[in-house]
Protein backbone atom coordinates (compact mmCIF):
# COMPACT_ATOMS: atom_id res chain seq x y z
CA UNK A 1 0.00 0.00 0.00
CA UNK A 2 1.34 2.95 -1.16
CA UNK A 3 1.56 6.52 1.20
CA UNK A 4 -0.33 9.39 0.01
CA UNK A 5 1.33 12.80 0.75
CA UNK A 6 -1.92 15.18 1.79
CA UNK A 7 -1.42 18.59 1.91
CA UNK A 8 -3.06 20.41 5.09
CA UNK A 9 -2.84 23.62 6.76
CA UNK A 10 0.37 23.45 8.88
CA UNK A 11 0.50 26.26 10.71
CA UNK A 12 -2.63 27.14 12.65
CA UNK A 13 -2.52 31.06 12.19
CA UNK A 14 -2.99 30.51 8.40
CA UNK A 15 -6.61 28.40 9.19
CA UNK A 16 -8.53 31.61 9.83
CA UNK A 17 -6.46 34.02 7.00
CA UNK A 18 -7.57 31.60 4.41
CA UNK A 19 -11.05 31.44 5.94
CA UNK A 20 -11.18 35.14 5.33
CA UNK A 21 -9.56 35.04 1.90
CA UNK A 22 -12.48 32.83 0.82
CA UNK A 23 -15.02 35.49 2.32
CA UNK A 24 -13.72 37.68 0.62
CA UNK A 25 -14.01 36.25 -2.79
CA UNK A 26 -17.51 34.80 -2.17
CA UNK A 27 -18.49 39.29 -0.89
CA UNK A 28 -17.40 39.85 -4.11
CA UNK A 29 -19.16 37.42 -5.89
CA UNK A 30 -22.27 38.53 -4.09
CA UNK A 31 -21.52 41.96 -4.49
CA UNK A 32 -21.81 41.86 -8.06
CA UNK A 33 -25.33 40.60 -7.63
CA UNK A 34 -26.29 43.21 -5.12
CA UNK A 35 -24.90 45.84 -7.16
CA UNK A 36 -27.54 45.01 -10.19
CA UNK A 37 -28.81 48.57 -10.91
CA UNK A 38 -25.32 50.27 -10.69
CA UNK A 39 -23.29 50.71 -13.99
CA UNK A 40 -21.05 47.55 -15.35
CA UNK A 41 -17.73 48.93 -14.53
CA UNK A 42 -18.75 49.25 -10.70
CA UNK A 43 -20.22 45.97 -10.67
CA UNK A 44 -17.14 44.32 -12.09
CA UNK A 45 -15.04 45.83 -9.97
CA UNK A 46 -16.79 44.13 -6.74
CA UNK A 47 -15.97 40.96 -7.87
CA UNK A 48 -12.36 41.60 -8.78
CA UNK A 49 -11.89 43.69 -5.64
CA UNK A 50 -12.62 40.64 -3.24
CA UNK A 51 -10.31 38.12 -5.58
CA UNK A 52 -7.94 40.07 -5.78
CA UNK A 53 -7.78 41.11 -1.85
CA UNK A 54 -8.70 37.05 -1.69
CA UNK A 55 -5.51 36.43 -3.20
CA UNK A 56 -3.53 39.03 -1.35
CA UNK A 57 -4.31 37.83 1.89
CA UNK A 58 -4.02 33.82 0.86
CA UNK A 59 -0.24 34.07 -0.72
CA UNK A 60 0.73 35.87 2.68
CA UNK A 61 0.22 32.59 4.17
CA UNK A 62 3.19 29.36 3.92
CA UNK A 63 0.33 27.60 2.15
CA UNK A 64 -0.40 30.40 -0.74
CA UNK A 65 3.63 30.89 -0.54
CA UNK A 66 3.62 27.12 -1.63
CA UNK A 67 0.89 27.70 -3.74
CA UNK A 68 3.50 30.37 -5.91
CA UNK A 69 6.59 28.38 -5.37
CA UNK A 70 4.89 25.08 -7.61
CA UNK A 71 3.46 27.52 -10.38
CA UNK A 72 7.21 28.96 -10.50
CA UNK A 73 8.17 25.65 -10.74
CA UNK A 74 5.49 24.32 -13.29
CA UNK A 75 6.41 27.25 -15.57
CA UNK A 76 10.24 26.82 -15.37
CA UNK A 77 9.43 22.73 -16.25
CA UNK A 78 7.38 23.78 -19.36
CA UNK A 79 10.11 26.21 -20.65
CA UNK A 80 12.39 23.01 -20.62
CA UNK A 81 9.48 21.44 -22.96
CA UNK A 82 11.09 20.87 -26.72
CA UNK A 83 7.88 21.27 -28.81
CA UNK A 84 8.05 19.52 -32.21
CA UNK A 85 8.62 21.46 -35.39
CA UNK A 86 6.32 22.25 -37.87
CA UNK A 87 7.11 19.14 -40.27
CA UNK A 88 7.08 16.77 -37.15
CA UNK A 89 3.75 18.06 -36.03
CA UNK A 90 2.41 17.45 -39.38
CA UNK A 91 3.76 14.13 -39.80
CA UNK A 92 2.56 13.31 -36.48
CA UNK A 93 -0.91 14.40 -37.28
CA UNK A 94 -0.79 12.56 -40.35
CA UNK A 95 0.04 9.09 -38.80
CA UNK A 96 -2.52 9.85 -36.65
CA UNK A 97 -5.17 10.45 -39.15
CA UNK A 98 -4.20 7.17 -40.99
CA UNK A 99 -4.65 5.52 -37.82
CA UNK A 100 -7.99 6.41 -37.42
CA UNK A 101 -8.70 6.07 -40.90
CA UNK A 102 -7.48 2.00 -40.69
CA UNK A 103 -9.54 1.47 -37.51
CA UNK A 104 -12.88 3.04 -38.99
CA UNK A 105 -12.55 1.12 -41.62
CA UNK A 106 -11.42 -2.09 -39.45
CA UNK A 107 -14.70 -1.26 -37.08
CA UNK A 108 -16.86 -1.38 -39.74
CA UNK A 109 -16.12 -4.41 -41.19
CA UNK A 110 -16.22 -6.11 -38.09
CA UNK A 111 -19.34 -4.32 -37.72
CA UNK A 112 -21.25 -5.54 -41.20
CA UNK A 113 -19.88 -9.24 -40.38
CA UNK A 114 -21.03 -9.32 -37.27
CA UNK A 115 -24.16 -7.65 -38.09
CA UNK A 116 -24.18 -10.52 -41.23
CA UNK A 117 -23.77 -13.60 -38.85
CA UNK A 118 -26.39 -12.37 -36.33
CA UNK A 119 -29.28 -11.41 -38.41
CA UNK A 120 -28.68 -13.10 -41.68
CA UNK A 121 -26.91 -16.68 -40.33
CA UNK A 122 -28.46 -16.81 -37.03
CA UNK A 123 -31.95 -15.66 -37.01
CA UNK A 124 -32.48 -15.71 -40.93
CA UNK A 125 -33.57 -11.83 -40.93
CA UNK A 126 -33.23 -9.74 -44.52
CA UNK A 127 -33.15 -5.99 -43.98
Amino acid sequence: MTQQNIETVANKADRPKLIVAVLLAVVGAVGFHLLADQPMALRLLSPLLGVALALGLAWSTDTGKRVVAFGEESVAEARKVVWPTRKEAGQMTGIVFGFVLIMAIYLFVVDKSLEWLVYDVLMGMKF
